[in-house]
């Protein structure tokens, strides 16, 4: 259902391809492979990883790309590594020791009471070495230049936070987070609580927007795959990339009038077929059509039953 295989027409690829992003490439250079593997047009991700982070790197393919912005907010799961005892200007291992501190007194119950404190909502300053802009230029490159610029403080909220094992000066953890909290900048604060310092060590992402590390295919296999024919059995549907929106099969009266672009009422979806678990208590809501293919992705308008388009796919 998400497409076909490569040799019968790259354009007729529409999916979520999970791939495990290697260290020491960007995510921009992981989808240039992806898109030249493929032989698509579009290829996007959802969720930037730092070129030294390795893990979960959701691609979307040709009319998924659409679907990005829905996937962008969901939460994160990583495995990381807080080396205690260094701080470094990147708040990450690619950085330059500015200071060094033994770290004396940190034993597990210590390490675990300062990093469980940190579950809950909270807010948390981004590095000034990021991706997040300033006048239109990349944090990171205005501080390379000497010109570091601290951007607010944001609200993050950690689910949960535990210590997979002790090795000082390094502390293996895992992490279950909202998208757009930093790790490294975790790591330094819990190294500032602690009085040592600290920083982000190594990092993988294990889990990202409802995908996770046992769906995802190496870079390196992409190829074998690609051309095996079995690609399709490896892309999700666009129909299930969004597993946590409610959906509803629309018959083909409902499916014309959103392709025409008329207005569509809540009401008009009361003949439609609940399409799966989640109830249609408000918010965006999944059409498919009887093929179990992606319609459109609709809102609910806070004034009205009358449902806002986010976005409609053509047949």
């Amino acid at each position: 259902m998400a497409g076909k295989d490569p040799a019968m027409g790259g354009s007729r690829l529409n999916g979520i391809l999970v791939i495990d992003k290697p260290v020491d490439i960007s995510s921009a250079g992981v989808v240039a492979i992806v898109k030249r593997t493929l032989q698509v047009k579009k290829v996007g991700h959802a969720g930037t990883l730092d070129p030294f982070a390795e893990g979960v790197l959701v691609c979307c393919v040709n009319r998924a790309t659409r679907l990005a912005r829905f996937l962008l907010h969901g939460p994160k799961k990583y495995v990381a590594v807080l080396k205690l005892g260094e701080e470094t200007d990147t708040q990450d291992a690619t950085g330059t020791v500015i200071s060094r501190s033994r770290p004396a007194g940190c034993t597990p119950d210590t390490l675990k009471k300062v990093m469980q404190s940190f579950e809950g909502s909270g807010k948390q300053l981004p590095p000034v070495y990021s991706a997040l802009k300033h006048k239109g230029v990349a944090l990171y490159k205005l501080a390379r230049r000497g010109q570091p610029v601290q951007k607010p403080a944001r609200r993050i909220q950690i689910y949960r936070m535990t210590i997979r094992g002790i090795d000082l000066p390094f502390v293996h953890f895992e992490v279950w987070c909202s998208a757009g909290t930093y790790i490294r900048t975790l790591c330094a604060d819990i190294g500032k609580i602690l009085g040592c310092g600290g920083h982000l060590s190594a990092l993988k992402r294990i889990a990202s927007s409802g995908f996770d590390i046992e769906q995802a295919i190496a870079l390196t296999d992409l190829p074998a795959v690609a051309q095996s024919r079995k690609l399709s059995e490896r892309m999700i549907s666009m129909a299930d990339a969004l597993p946590d929106m409610p959906a509803v099969t629309a018959d083909a009266s409902l499916v014309t009038k959103i392709r025409h672009g008329r207005p569509v009422f809540f009401n008009d979806l009361a003949g439609a077929r609940d399409a799966g678990d989640s109830p249609l208590t408000g918010g965006k809501i999944k059409i498919v059509d009887y093929r179990g293919q992606l319609v459109a992705i609709l809102s609910r308008s806070r004034a009205n039953d009358r449902l806002d388009y986010n976005c409609v796919f053509a047949d």
